[in-house]
């Protein structure tokens, strides 16, 4: 048989491939060579066809029949021979396959070899691809060449150790005795293995942590010989002696001075000189700087080194690099909570990172600005965001909304300010900005009472012709609704009024409705604006009944369910009319850390303390908003009212709820449990007078109403005493699932000819696997004995994700109403 062709013969034939399928056919042709030699076991030219094969493994073709070749090229006694195949095993084989076991015996015995280099490369293969059972076996071996004064094995020994350490954690001790006296080793080399080795030790065992502690002195010198030390070629990169060496010690006194305060105090002088000393003019000296500014941040150093950690930050962020420059920016961000007032200082330097034509730098620099915003600089950095919102490329626009939303809401120095800051975010990038920036911006104009004629004038002149940025749209119909007779009427004092008529308002309202940039949900902003300006308009009655009759066709389902409805208002309660489309009163946002919470802010912390109000007699706000929404075209056909105290008869409710028509459902009034709140007047108020509940309790049977994806509604049955017609439904809901469903609210609805009364659950929570039930009372008035019906929303939070059902409950047995 002919001589194979040489590797670079291969190589250069290979590369003359003008295609893939070429190249994919010259290789096929070799292999099949390869294959032919390895079956006439040829052990001349083995090691050849095994280097060739790698080759072709590196360029991606499958090479797993020259693995056996591996091991008898180990076995050989050929110094070459045994290159090629500890490299070849590195390569083709790992631990998920067992013929790496059978080259156990041939590594221990390298492992004793008489040549430094046959070794050397057996602890090479076992560092790179031994499996734990190489690692347990081999490990004695290794341990040994620790000991050993070469320094050439010693290191290779120290980087073994460190993957049998990985393999097998519980070895970790072996190797105790021989790594104390490694850092006294001169050779580089072996110092900066014995420091991964420490570091690898230190991280897996708190044990080893405490053990080694006492070393920080010890490489704490280390580390001032590198820094003081003179020229050395052979360590020397760019000036620096051994920067590789000098980086890893820098880890390691990281990890030994973490929660430490004797070891942090050792190492506080070393890591203020390396800060000083060390040279910035090149990339070399970043890294050690770099280095030592997470060291000083991660252990319990002095203020003044901290400082001086985030000065060198700050030269960072003037560096040409883009690299150094995000690396500066993401250390300062995660070190601006402890460190706030020395990162303040170079709150210019950051802002104008914010103009950087990187992406990663913008988005980095956008995120540290928020966390330095307080309330002394929020007027400055609001300017420079706002700008920086203004002109961002539009994947930043939604997170810089955001971001602006929040500071302004927790630093706003007045609400003009702050009205003026959101509406300018929405002018900007109201298309971005998250779903609730429009509630949240209509409670606070809500709650500005001062402010109202000057925000509806600002907001009528913004959208003025433009109607492409749909939040703003939607906020400035609901302030028009709100406050159209401000407008009318030129009562802004902040600015110069300007002169509208009811006609130009009701044409910017129209023209929102039929435009084409319009989105259903602001059509239906502007329909309901319309509807509401009836009561503040005086002359244009007639032309606001004629657009809402209009939209009673409409094709789209939500217009024409408000039109219908706000039709029927007009014809059939038109003395109702005024009440209900009058003012929203101011909006309460509910706090839930008691009449006093700790308000944190960017280097500063203020103590608020809340106003605690008596509730409002009348109806509540929230029920208010509920009650409009549900007649004024939500979705949902269950009315359902918040728990609030309300001093309106119950019929009032289920009046208002005959606009719906073919619904024939009425909202319940809902009693509020807490016990400093007086419960509404209801029909069946008084019964705790006497006994409630007669013996015919017993003879009804209970129900299940609900049993779906692991939560059960379980109905059970009880008549009142005093009246027959009254009905007690005790709920009993249970969870059958592993995980507890939170927040779990029930609410219920009843045809109008019944009267239903909803009291406070027992609790929130439903625990797992039925080990708890939820109990809460229901009150239903049957006066005229019908047959019961019920219609039920149940919500709650369950694995993480927000669950909501309607159902119907039909079946109610004959004893609970007849």
């Amino acid at each position: 048989m002919p001589a194979p062709i040489r590797l670079r013969e291969l190589i250069r034939t290979i590369r003359t491939a003008r295609t893939q399928a070429e190249e994919r056919e010259m290789i096929q042709k070799e292999c099949a060579a390869i294959r032919s030699s390895f079956r006439e076991e040829d052990n001349t030219y083995r090691c050849r066809n095994v280097a060739k094969l790698l080759y072709m493994h590196m360029l991606g073709y499958p090479a797993h029949f020259g693995q056996l070749e591996c091991l008898k090229l180990i076995a050989s006694q050929k110094f070459t021979d045994k290159r090629i195949g500890y490299l070849g095993a590195m390569l083709l084989l790992d631990e998920r396959q067992d013929v790496h076991l059978l080259m156990t015996n041939c590594i221990k015995n390298d492992l004793n070899h008489s040549t430094q280099y046959v070794q050397g490369l057996a602890l090479c293969t076992l560092g790179c691809m031994g499996s734990s059972e190489m690692c347990r076996d081999l490990a004695g071996e290794v341990e040994k060449l620790l000991k050993t004064s070469n320094s050439y094995l010693r290191k290779k020994a120290a980087l073994c150790a460190v993957h049998v350490i990985r393999k097998v954690p519980e070895l970790m001790e072996m190797f105790l005795p021989a790594t104390k006296n490694l850092l006294n080793e001169k050779n580089h080399g072996v110092l900066h293995t014995s420091v991964v080795l420490l570091t690898e030790m230190c991280e897996r065992s708190p044990d080893m942590l405490a053990h080694f502690r006492k070393l920080v002195p010890q490489l704490v010198r280390i580390l001032k010989n590198l820094i003081m030390s003179g020229y050395s070629p052979e360590h020397d990169v760019s000036g620096i002696s051994d920067p590789f060496l000098q980086v890893r010690i820098l880890r390691l006194l990281r990890i030994l001075g973490r929660n430490d305060d004797d070891s942090s105090e050792a190492m506080n002088d070393i890591l203020a000189q390396v800060a000083t000393n060390t040279e910035t003019s090149k990339n070399v000296g970043n890294a050690i700087l770099y280095e030592t500014v997470l060291t000083i941040m991660d252990i319990k150093s002095e203020s003044g080194l901290r400082v001086l950690a985030i000065n060198i930050l700050g030269r960072f962020l003037l560096n040409n690099d883009k690299n150094i420059r995000y690396v500066a920016l993401t250390s300062l961000l995660k070190t601006v909570q402890t460190d706030h007032n020395a990162v303040q200082r170079h709150r210019s330097t950051i802002v104008d990172c914010l103009k950087d034509l990187d992406v990663s730098i913008k988005r980095r620099a956008m995120e540290l600005s928020f966390a330095l915003v307080n309330g002394n600089n929020v007027r400055g950095m609001m300017k420079e965001l706002l700008y920086f919102l203004d002109s961002c490329e539009p994947e930043f626009k939604a997170d810089c909304a955001s971001g602006i939303f929040l500071a302004a809401e927790k630093y706003a120095p007045s609400k003009r300010w702050h009205i003026d800051t959101i509406m300018r975010v929405l002018t900007t990038a109201g298309s971005y900005v998250r779903d609730d920036a429009v509630p949240n911006l209509i409670q606070l104009i809500t709650n500005s009472v001062e402010m109202h004629a000057y925000t509806v004038q600002r907001l009528y002149k913004a959208i003025l012709g433009d109607y492409s940025q749909q939040p703003l749209v939607q906020v400035a119909s609901w302030c028009i609704g709100e406050y159209g007779d401000l407008l009318v009427s030129g009562q802004c004092e902040e600015e110069e009024p300007i002169q509208v008529t009811e006609d130009e308002v009701l044409d910017i309202l129209e023209s929102v409705l039929i435009s084409n940039m319009s989105a259903s949900v602001t059509r239906g902003y502007a329909l309901t604006a319309i509807m509401k300006l009836s009561t503040r308009f005086t002359c244009t009655v007639n032309r606001i009944k004629k657009v809402v009759s209009i939209y009673g066709s409409s094709i789209d389902v939500e217009l024409q369910q408000r039109a219908v409805e706000y039709n029927a208002l007009f014809k059939k309660y038109d003395h109702m009319r005024p009440a209900l489309l009058e003012r929203m009163p101011v909006m309460e946002k509910v706090t839930t850390n008691g009449p006093t919470e700790i308000v944190q802010t960017n280097g500063e912390t203020e103590t608020a303390v809340l106003e605690t109000k008596p509730p409002h007699s009348g109806l509540q706000p929230g029920s208010q908003a509920n009650d409009l929404l549900d007649l004024l075209g939500g979705n949902d056909i269950t009315p359902v009212i918040p728990t609030a105290p309300t001093s309106k008869p119950a019929s009032a409710g289920g009046e208002l709820l005959d606009l719906l028509g073919d619904l024939n459902l009425t909202g319940s009034p809902v009693s509020a449990p807490a016990p400093q709140i007086s419960q509404p007047p209801f029909l069946l108020d008084g019964l705790s007078s006497q006994p409630l509940f007669n013996d015919i309790a017993a003879g009804i049977p209970s129900i299940t109403a609900y049993n779906k994806n692991g939560l059960k509604i379980d109905f059970s049955f009880e008549r009142s005493n005093t009246n027959p017609s009254v009905t007690v439904i005790t709920i009993q809901a249970s969870n059958s699932t592993e995980l507890d469903m939170t927040d779990f609210v029930f609410q219920a609805a009843v045809p109008k000819t019944f009267q239903l009364q909803l009291l406070s659950p027992s609790s929130s929570v439903i625990p797992a696997f039925n080990s708890g039930t939820i109990t809460q009372v229901i009150k239903v008035l049957n006066p005229q004995k019908q047959q019961l019906r019920m219609r039920i929303k149940l919500t709650y939070n369950h694995k993480g994700s927000a669950m909501q059902d309607l159902a119907e409950v039909n079946n109610f047995p004959p004893q609970s109403w007849q």
